[in-house]
């Protein structure tokens, strides 16, 4: 009678499964074993043959130069924010020192301009125009009733009464920005107060790429939140 211990004969399917969930279970079984680590060989993309520590040692630099192009993208994403927020509180400066309706619009047009690079911008404001023929700001003050045929293009935008961004239709482009509506690529529309119940501010860019569906609106709604508490003044 045989004394030898049984062997179970697995196929190499099976056993390079094992071996995969054995190194799985022991991360650290190569630290005992270097001199194995070092002879392994693996296909380079080159066509030849690297040692598991050099594929590994080169697999580690492809993810550290991952990393420091993700971390580049965040420093330029957290300058960019800090630019936002020094301009908003520039604005926001600027419009605690109005103390009317005129010098508000003001503010606001020429912070939209100089502070905020809009190639166009145009102020939306519900109520009677005869009743704000002193302000005289010329086209970037737009006073129109809200049951207004005119504001029909922009219905679904108000009722939604959030920001949006990315190209208007022909009908808003023409309403907003008149004999300059060719020069707009994009646009950004943000709703004043609740339910957009004072107005709203529209943005132009003739970059078709400046503003689009994809950008974060929180900048925008903070500037709708400033611009409506400026304007409920009055």
């Amino acid at each position: 009678m045989s004394t030898q211990p049984e062997v179970d004969y697995v196929d190499e399917e099976l056993s390079e499964q094992a071996i995969h969930d054995y190194l799985a279970a022991h991360p650290d079984f190569f630290e005992g074993h270097a001199n194995l680590l070092n002879s392994l060989q693996l296909p380079h993309a080159t066509g030849g043959a690297v040692s598991l520590v050099e594929r590994q040692v080169s697999v580690l630099r492809q993810k550290d130069l991952k990393l420091e192009k993700q971390l580049k993208e965040l420093i330029e994403v957290a300058r960019a924010n800090d630019l936002l927020a020094a301009k908003i509180h520039e604005l926001t400066m600027q419009l605690f020192a109005a103390t009317e309706l005129k010098t508000t619009v003001i503010a606001l047009e020429e912070g939209m301009r100089s502070g905020f690079d809009a190639d166009h911008a145009v102020l939306v404001v519900f109520g009677d125009p005869g009743a704000f023929d002193d302000i005289g700001i010329g086209r970037f003050f737009r006073v129109v009733e809200k049951n207004s045929e005119a504001l029909s293009p922009f219905k679904t935008f108000l009722e939604t009464a959030s920001a949006r961004c990315g190209q208007i239709r022909d009908a808003q482009r023409d309403f907003l920005f008149q004999e300059d509506a060719d020069e707009i690529g994009s646009a950004a529309l943000v709703p004043l107060n609740d339910g957009s119940k004072i107005g709203f501010l529209a943005i132009g860019s003739a970059d078709a790429n400046h503003f689009h569906p994809g950008m974060s609106i929180d900048f925008l709604t903070r500037l709708g939140d400033l611009v409506t508490g400026a304007l409920k003044r009055y």
